[in-house]
């Protein structure tokens, strides 16, 4: 039998992506928590994991981050820099470093300090309990923002729910996701894609977990207004096509309308209640064409609808490794007291195998 503890034996690995812009002065803090989790670890429900590595995205921020990941990389050997040409957002950042992970999970943090790498092991608890490929961090406190970005943030948030339809509460950068499942992803993912509702095309099942957010490292955030309205106009667009759906139902209506206004325009003039000589041919050629021409905007909104999903890189399907052998089945099972008094962890008990023949 070894005589290495069980510790140092983990059944899931953990790669951790952050997106850099502005992170010069407040990588190597961060770096210095996480290297307290490359080692092996056990969770608080006793799985076993350890971050195997740190993908640092440069984004081509305004500041020397280069520098400071060049550094880190000499230092920390589980520390590897993606370089972008140019900046081409968090998003894109993000996506970018997931594909160059290789480990069981990923996990998504930004480079200002506000999300606790102590977190990731519960967040894999929650993961494992509910069977679930995806968690995010529910912040149990205010962001550490003005009061006025915390107050748009709601309101853009909602907004953008009942335009896309779908429920976009929970959204938020500090996520842990099945690897292979974040690799796939970042495959297919085309220009301008919001990262979160792109993970609701293939994830199935959502969980999250409370987490405090902590206060910003002293540096400015690197969301500005701007960037900011960027954002919410990106989740908007990419969160489906119901907005032309919208279109084709209210071209239908119109179209429907337009036939019914017809006929009693024409009752009007057989009655005799229209005494103008030409009104009655020029409202029902008005009223024919201009419903036609909302039903063919419709159904062109609903090729539109299909063109958008394929420019934005929505896959037809997900192909995955056997959800029985992989990281989501690796979880340790709960203590049972014994009759001794201690307790031990349970174990699977392996179907027969089926007689031949």
């Amino acid at each position: 039998m070894s005589s290495e503890p069980a510790i140092a034996r983990v059944d899931h690995t953990v790669a951790v992506v952050v997106p850099v812009y502005r992170g010069e002065h407040t990588l190597p803090a961060l770096l210095e928590e996480l290297d307290q989790f490359a080692s092996p670890q056990a969770s608080a429900a006793g799985n076993r994991y350890q971050i195997t590595e740190v993908i640092l995205a440069h984004d081509s921020g305004p500041d020397r981050s280069d520098l400071t990941i060049r550094a880190l990389a000499e230092r920390y050997d589980y520390v590897r820099p993606v370089w972008l040409a140019r900046n081409f957002g968090t998003h894109a950042a993000t996506l970018a470093g997931m594909s160059h992970t290789s480990a069981d999970w990923i996990v998504t943090m930004d480079e200002d300090g506000q999300h606790n790498p102590a977190a990731i092991g519960a967040m894999l608890d929650k993961a494992l309990s509910t069977r679930s490929p995806l968690v995010y961090a529910e912040p149990t406190n205010k962001p550490p923002h003005s009061a006025f970005r915390n107050v748009t943030s709601r309101v853009a948030h909602k907004l953008a729910q009942v335009i896309s339809g779908g429920d976009l509460r929970h959204f938020h950068s500090f996520r842990l996701v099945l690897g292979e499942i974040g690799r796939e992803l970042a495959t297919y993912c085309g220009e301008s894609v919001y990262l979160d509702v792109a993970l609701t095309w293939v994830v199935d099942r959502t969980a999250t977990y409370p987490v405090a957010m902590r206060e910003e490292r002293g540096r400015p955030s690197g969301f500005s207004t701007r960037r900011l309205a960027s954002h919410f106009w990106r989740m908007v667009l990419t969160s489906g096509t119901r907005p032309l759906r919208l279109i084709t139902l209210f071209g239908a209506f119109l179209g429907v309308v337009a036939v019914g206004l017809t006929g009693w325009v024409v009752w009007g003039k057989v009655t005799g209640h229209v005494h103008v000589q030409g009104w009655t041919s020029v409202i029902v050629i008005l009223l024919l064409t201009g419903g036609g021409t909302l039903v063919s905007l419709g159904i062109f909104a609903e090729y539109l609808g299909i063109a958008v999903k394929r420019a934005m890189g929505k896959p037809l399907y997900l192909v995955v490794s056997d959800p029985a052998n992989g990281p989501l089945a690796r979880a340790t099972p709960p203590a049972v007291p014994t009759q001794n008094g201690n307790s031990e962890h349970s174990r699977t008990v392996e179907p027969a195998a089926l007689p031949e023949g």
